[in-house]
């Protein structure tokens, strides 16, 4: 039945998310996997620094490992009661691990106080979803660290696990998003997180490493459908830059909204007061301007949709079916 194929599950449930995105009331998997993860990194990140890299592996192994089993043994056991209850139940699950719609609406509520010529309000909506200080940010530095946001996440938050949906159902995403959610909050590179953050964060750049450059290789073709993208530029910094980024994934989109918009991303930032600097990508000399934020959303959207319709397409080609999809 075509309820149980590949190529509609995944479709449903990017569906799902632009249709209804996070709803609150509902509780979010990736929520509870960062209260999990923040309650074991208060036990466990002590001691010397071999012994915070074996509690951290440890830890990956724990979140990662129960996330897996948990969502997996659920969908057996609706298997085994309707096929359709498991299908539905991981339409939706897949669902909970994209962020297109969640994206969008957090990068229109630094944009819509910008037009109002609001920048206290833009600069508090963006601290809700970047890490850097914003207290003081001038209006282009706003929009840089929105633009930079939306491009990073399309892998974190869209591609990425629809890639392991792909391969390996529901479960498999949200085993990626509980590796990501790990990255996100312990894999700094700092005294307090530098070898208790090792193994999350290494296991994210494997995971993220292949999505990220399929996701490039989709916005530059999704760029075809977007006025006024500069697509030839776009190609050639993303070849020259996509290395100067300190992430070995968040480079390529970033490097390529850079040269499609025409501006330059990166530079200097601070956190908590201390300055961090980092290479800039692009070839724009002009401030970055509210009406980029919308630009790099459209972005977002094609190439989240043609991500989708080539995962189906693969699916449906290669005659391959989820795991755990109900059948």
């Amino acid at each position: 039945m075509i309820f149980y194929t590949t190529g509609f599950l995944l479709v449903s449930a990017v569906l799902v998310d632009l249709a209804v995105g996070d709803p609150r009331r509902i509780p979010h998997p990736v929520v509870m996997m960062g209260k999990c993860t923040a309650r074991l990194t208060a036990r466990w990140n002590v001691g010397s620094e071999r012994e915070k890299k074996l509690r951290g592996t440890l830890l990956v192994f724990c979140i990662v490992g129960s996330v897996w089993a948990a969502s997996a043994t659920l969908l057996a056991v609706l298997a085994f009661i309707h096929p359709l209850l498991a299908a539905a139940a991981g339409v939706w699950l897949t669902s909970t691990t994209i962020a297109v719609k969640g994206l969008k609406e957090a990068a229109e509520a630094v944009r819509k106080p910008l037009e109002e010529k609001n920048l206290s309000g833009a600069r508090n909506s963006l601290s809700m979803i970047v890490g850097r200080d914003t207290e003081k940010l001038e209006e282009s530095e706003v929009v840089r660290g929105t633009v930079e946001t939306v491009a990073e996440n399309t892998v974190d938050g869209v591609t990425a696990p629809l890639f392991w949906a792909l391969i390996g159902g529901a479960p498999l995403a949200l085993a990626y998003r509980a590796v990501n959610t790990l990255d996100s909050m312990v894999g700094y590179k700092n005294e307090e997180f530098s070898s208790f953050g090792w193994a999350g964060a290494r296991l994210d750049d494997l995971a993220s490493w292949l999505p990220a450059r399929l996701t490039a290789a989709a916005m530059l073709a999704g760029a075809f459908f977007v006025p006024h993208s500069q697509k030839r530029t776009g190609l050639r910094v993303l070849l020259r830059d996509a290395g100067k980024h300190p992430s070995p994934n968040s480079g390529w989109t970033e490097a390529l909204t850079a040269g499609l918009l025409g501006v330059k991303l990166g530079g200097i930032n601070y956190y908590k007061g201390i300055r961090s600097e980092r290479a800039e990508m692009g070839e724009g000399t002009r401030p970055l301007k509210a009406d980029d934020i919308s630009r790099s959303v459209q972005y977002l959207y094609a190439a989240a949709i043609i991500f989708t319709l080539l995962c189906a397409a693969a699916a449906i080609t290669t005659g391959w079916q989820i795991p755990f999809a109900g059948r």
